[in-house]
């Protein structure tokens, strides 16, 4: 008995992920500065009230200031927030430029 010969179909290609580099060490930090669930919901967050203080984000999450502080400062480290001190604050807010870069780079490689 002769069985036919299976042929294996290969798709096109949908992504380059032609990033390398500094550039991809940005983009993987900024990833995992967004795969963590609170800091996601703080971008949401922001998202609607930039400008807010820490104090704001700590009435609405439920997790010490000092837990905020701390992933405040990994959003921050990773380009997608921006804070400036203002007295005993400091405000936060989306920070344009590196989300631009961001979409851009995703664009590109997927």
């Amino acid at each position: 008995m002769v069985t036919p010969e299976k042929q294996v179909i290969v798709p096109p290609a949908c992504c380059t992920l032609d990033i390398s580099g500094a550039e991809q060490e940005r983009l993987v930090g900024m990833f995992k500065a967004l795969g963590n669930p609170i800091r996601f919901e703080m971008m949401k967050y922001l998202v609607t009230h930039p400008g807010c203080i820490t104090g704001d984000i700590v009435e609405f999450l439920p997790i010490a200031q000092a837990t905020v502080s701390q992933h405040l400062k990994v959003l921050r480290e990773a380009g997608w927030i921006s804070g400036v001190i203002e007295g005993p604050a400091t405000c936060y807010w989306l920070n344009e430029e590196n989300i631009s870069w961001f979409k851009s780079k995703v664009g590109e490689i997927f």
